[in-house]
């Protein structure tokens, strides 16, 4: 779903985070070196402990020391931390003696926590934004826009979208409305006509498109129903639009007013949510998956030699392609196999790939009397135990504990418009589709359709239900969910 961004605290929450932890890991390294003990095994200094964050909290919040801090050199970025700093401090010698409870306190602890929380609160600021500048954690950054133009317009509106070097969005490509003969505008490459436009978009890397048109003319109208139809996010400078989607919402682009149209989208604090629930799942799925690796990676390797890990390339949220990992349940030439088998898939539309009996599958064999045996990939399979290094994949940020089934590049080469709507969200390791007994769904526009419902109704509690949803079906081992 398309990620709101929106002028209030929680935009730079995970700044907030850092400065409160290093606020408490200074407090408490200061009592250490004061009493050498531990802040929270004393009554009154554990009560400070809690008033100091809450200090920190309001002034944070009433002096905006936040505001435009992925923006900031070195040097304003210690003024500003200085300022924030001062200022919890200041605050809490108010606060003590309006309770007339100065004298309770070292002055010497509180001393040495300013100075300590203004070196751990500037380090930290700095090494999190080297942090998020050479990382894909900040997902907010370098988001992929297709500019669709009139031409006289183009060179005004790409000096201020693509000049604006603090914006989440980098203009990947240039659509002309009508017949131009340019072939770049601001060093931004004109990629295709209005005509092709909804093709390229099905076919690259595209997060959201921003339409800059005096008149929306009846080509530049196709075009915004195919977006409409693959769910693509819109920004719009026009007046007069039928395609706004469910979700419409204003927003601001290199300080441009538009008019945004969604699937569906989540605030900051909602993609803060969903990103540490991956994390946590991700350790603990990582560690089982060696787990599994260890017992089941030998078994494998006697039946059929090769490699435990298999890796495909699939595509990811909004046509990012990627290496997914899981454990090897077929035999190595299983790929080279599909086109042998076709004529035995279940999905008659060819764009999944269902068997009832995969003999791809190690272990899988039919005898001459037609009698059917399984072995060790069949096992795996049924348990979803190949499904475990997936979870390493939602460490790196590729996948999410919960979304949509990232599909195969062949697959993927198959999509007509409706179908790229799978594409709106990041992939997950289960999601509605696959708790929906996906083994049964052999129809592919039904798996459109669960994945569309899960993107435009998206909440936290919905991904809490189906993480519960998908253990439940672990120990039931239902097949359905395989």
């Amino acid at each position: 779903m398309y990620k709101r961004y929106r002028q209030e605290w929680t935009k730079h929450l995970d700044f907030i985070l850092i400065d409160e932890i290093s606020l408490q890991i200074a407090y408490m390294f200061a009592m250490w070196l004061r009493f050498r003990e531990l802040v929270y095994s004393v009554g009154i200094y554990r009560e400070l402990a809690f008033v100091l964050g809450l200090i920190d909290f309001v002034v944070i919040m009433s002096l905006s020391t936040m505001h435009n801090v992925l923006k900031r050199g070195k040097y304003l970025e210690l003024v500003e931390t200085l300022k924030n700093c001062l200022a919890v401090f200041a605050f809490a010698v108010v606060y003590m003696y309006a309770l007339k409870v100065s004298e309770d306190y070292s002055r010497i602890l509180l001393f040495l926590t300013m100075i300590l929380h203004i070196l751990i609160s500037y380090l930290t600021r700095l090494l999190w934004k080297l942090v998020l500048k050479n990382t894909r954690i900040n997902d907010n950054k370098k988001l992929s826009m297709l500019a669709v133009l009139d031409p006289d317009l183009a060179e005004d509106t790409l000096k201020v979208l693509a000049g604006n070097k603090g914006d989440i969005y980098k203009v990947a490509g240039l659509v002309f409305t009508r017949k131009d003969k340019r072939t770049e505008v601001c060093s931004v490459p004109v990629v295709c006509d209005i005509e092709e436009a909804s093709s390229y978009i099905c076919r690259e890397w595209i997060d959201s498109v921003y339409i800059g048109v005096d008149k929306v003319t009846p080509r530049v109208d196709r075009f915004m129903e195919d977006c409409h139809q693959m769910t693509i996010p819109m920004h719009f400078a026009v007046s007069g639009i039928r395609h706004m989607g469910t979700h419409p919402f204003g927003n601001r682009i290199a300080g441009v007013t538009v008019l945004t149209s969604a699937a569906g989208y989540a605030s900051p604090l909602e993609h803060a949510i969903k990103r540490a629930m991956d994390i946590v799942g991700g350790i603990i799925g990582s560690i089982m998956a060696v787990i599994v690796i260890a017992i089941v990676g030998p078994m494998i390797k006697k039946q059929s030699p090769g490699p435990v890990i298999y890796s495909q390339e699939r595509i990811g949220r909004n046509g990012r392609k990627f290496q997914m990992y899981k454990i090897r349940s077929m035999h190595m030439n299983a790929d080279d196999m599909k086109g042998e088998l076709a004529d035995m898939n279940r999905s008659k539309d060819g764009m999944m790939f269902k068997l009832d009996f995969d003999p791809r599958i190690i272990g899988n064999r039919i005898d001459a009397d037609g009698t059917k045996h399984t072995g060790i990939g069949d096992f795996i399979r049924r348990r979803s135990l190949d499904e475990f290094p997936q979870f390493f994949n939602v460490l790196l940020g590729q996948m999410s504990l919960v979304g949509t089934r990232p599909p195969t590049v062949d697959e993927w080469e198959k999509y007509e418009y409706r179908h790229r709507a799978r594409l709106v969200c990041k992939p997950g390791i289960t999601g509605v589709w696959q708790t929906s007994g996906r083994s049964n769904i052999t129809d592919f526009e039904q798996v459109v359709e669960l994945d569309t419902q899960y993107i435009t109704e998206w909440s936290i509690g919905m991904d809490f239900k189906l993480i519960l949803k998908t253990i439940w079906i672990l120990i039931k081992g239902d097949k359905g969910a395989m």
